[in-house]
């Protein structure tokens, strides 16, 4: 069992492997009480003021208690993350490690810009930790690239993979979790997914395009198969 799981995981791509090692790593750190939560949470008056510029990533580690919602995030994390990783991103670390930087970013302002806003501002200011909704970015981002795959939920009902980020809202509000979260993630995978895939084929302009500098840190393989041109190959053979 345990050599199973071991190779599970070395199997798993970098950037997966590396967010759900991450991920478990600071969640069973806090829940230990070996890290403390206060010190990883979003809060821009510490950032702007304190410098504490770690809080922009960390907030995106941590999943809260080891409950069943962590598990269910666990799941979503290694599974969805993996999927794209490995099937739309192959060949292209970089620009999933783009779609990520991306999306961080984008919470990031939502929220930033949310709490500045009356009315709204107290819901905005009760999120402090992102991770959830970067989560659900992709489980959006996935469901639209595989929108006819057929799935089902708990065994209950069929759909398709288009419809998953609304069974998964509607199942996190019947468990009484707050829908800020998933809507947040929506949001996010939704800017993405419109400017990665639908604005370049209605204008054909790609303003996602991954920076030279990202694709430096990531040594991606490109595999080519051409025929060299100094290379004659033989007539076939003829049958009488």
């Amino acid at each position: 069992m345990a050599q199973a799981v071991e190779e599970w995981y070395k199997q798993m791509p970098i950037i997966t492997r590396s967010y759900l090692t991450a991920a478990i790593v600071t969640t069973i750190g806090c829940s230990l009480e070996i890290i403390t939560p206060y010190n990883l949470y979003l809060n821009p008056t510490l950032v702007v003021r304190q410098y504490e510029f770690w809080r922009l990533i960390t907030n995106f580690f941590y999943f809260r208690k080891m409950d069943l919602d962590f598990l269910f995030h666990m799941f979503f994390l290694a599974r969805y993350c993996k999927l794209l990783e490995e099937n739309s991103f192959r060949g292209r670390t970089a620009d999933f490690f783009y779609m990520l930087l991306f999306g961080a970013t984008v919470l990031t302002g939502i929220v930033l810009v949310g709490g500045m806003i009356p009315y709204v501002s107290e819901s905005f200011a009760k999120i402090s930790f992102l991770s959830n909704s970067l989560t659900f970015m992709m489980v959006y981002v996935w469901s639209k690239q595989n929108p006819f795959i057929h799935m089902s939920f708990l065994g209950l009902f069929t759909f398709t993979a288009a419809y998953l980020p609304w069974v998964l809202l509607g199942f996190s509000v019947l468990v009484g979790t707050s829908a800020w979260v998933d809507l947040l993630g929506m949001m996010a995978g939704h800017a993405y997914y419109f400017l990665e895939d639908v604005y370049p084929r209605m204008t054909g302009r790609r303003p996602l395009r991954t920076p030279s500098f990202i694709k430096s840190l990531f040594a991606d393989e490109t595999v080519v198969v051409s025929r060299p041109e100094n290379v004659r190959f033989a007539a076939p053979i003829q049958e009488n």
